[in-house]
């Protein structure tokens, strides 16, 4: 529980023009400002901020509230998570109370996973851009793919090297902590030795809905048998497979006024959407659909299409997907 201290900080610190000015286009007009609404499709400004009172109000669409309510509706945070985002925002330190101290271990083993989760990003990302291995080998297979510059870095892609402990030696060199290290599933423990787990494979970070990295998917570049395709982070405190839905951070404000979710299977296929302009998807990364899932898209629509291959295996994925048995339809009843 965040304390009355901090809440009164937060408070005592928000400008309400600065917060919404980060997110709508703003211009003074008297003593207010204007700008297109961000939560209905408008070409005529009808979104007033008034810095006096410290509201806003859209009188197109009705919404209504202040810099809280506004970073909630918007971003679809809870109350506490809309405080900690002005707290990030305005660097203020948060003081928290617990109830147990295993809740507090709770949450400063997450918020460690977190740290250790963007430093392995930024680690991945460098050797993508900046090595030769990563140019010639990931950064090669990402543009046969297709994809460009500017969407490889707005999904944050990157590359693990080939050498054995490139990151681990990184990572202890830099002081992470060992457990927490193999809890992320970056590293692995062979015969009482620590090596790097994604050795040789294009890494795709995997964001929660405020932007931070919850985990990796690895894919292999080069053809092996014996090694699965995909390697993903096992799960633990903040990487549930079940609450999560790649690409809805970057999906989140799409499909919202699109008032649609679209569902695909990998990670590549929400890449290439992006990439053409349809950015209201997410992955399932291949699982079925779950009931924490279906919450996560609900708070943005109650609308929600499959996009799989319409081949046979397609139409298996997409049954897969829905929690159905494939051996029960055959392709074709998916509208039954």
């Amino acid at each position: 529980m965040i304390s009355q201290n901090s809440i009164q900080e937060i408070l005592g610190r928000i400008d309400i023009v600065d917060i919404v000015g980060g997110f709508v286009k703003l211009k003074k007009r008297g003593a207010n400002y204007l700008g297109l609404c961000p939560f209905h499709n408008e070409k005529t400004p009808s979104f007033t901020v008034s810095p006096s009172k410290e509201i806003y109000k859209c009188f197109g669409c009705g919404r209504s509230g202040n810099s809280i309510s506004f970073i909630m509706e918007h971003e679809k945070y809870s109350y506490v998570e809309a405080l900690k985002w002005l707290a990030n925002k305005y660097g203020i330190e948060i003081e928290e109370s617990f109830t147990t101290d295993e809740q507090r271990q709770q949450v400063q083993s997450a918020d460690s996973l977190f740290i250790i989760n963007g430093f392995a990003q930024q680690f991945f990302s460098r050797q993508l851009w900046e090595t030769e291995e990563g140019q010639d080998i990931g950064l090669s297979y990402l543009k046969e793919r297709g994809f460009r510059e500017d969407v490889i870095k707005k999904f944050q892609l990157g590359y693990s090297p080939e050498q054995r402990d490139a990151f681990t030696r990184e990572a202890i060199a830099k002081q992470y902590n060992a457990e927490l290290l193999l809890k992320t599933g970056l590293i692995i423990n062979r015969n009482d030795q620590f090596m790097d787990n994604y050795r040789g494979r294009v890494i795709f970070p995997i964001h929660n809905h405020s932007g931070k990295v919850l985990g990796f998917g690895a894919r292999i570049l080069k053809k092996n048998d014996k090694a699965p395709k995909y390697i993903n982070t096992p799960e633990n405190e903040i990487y549930v497979k079940s609450k999560i839905l790649y690409g809805s951070y970057f999906a989140r404000q799409s499909i919202d006024k699109a008032d649609e979710c679209l569902l695909v299977e990998g990670y590549t296929d929400v890449v290439s959407l992006h990439q053409a302009g349809i950015e209201n998807v997410v992955a399932s990364g291949g699982t079925s659909l779950t009931t924490d899932q279906l919450r996560l898209i609900k708070k943005y629509t109650n609308n929600l299409t499959i996009v799989y291959d319409g081949d046979a295996a397609g139409v298996k994925a997409a049954l897969r997907g829905l929690g159905a048995d494939p051996g029960e339809r055959r392709p074709g009843q998916l509208c039954e």
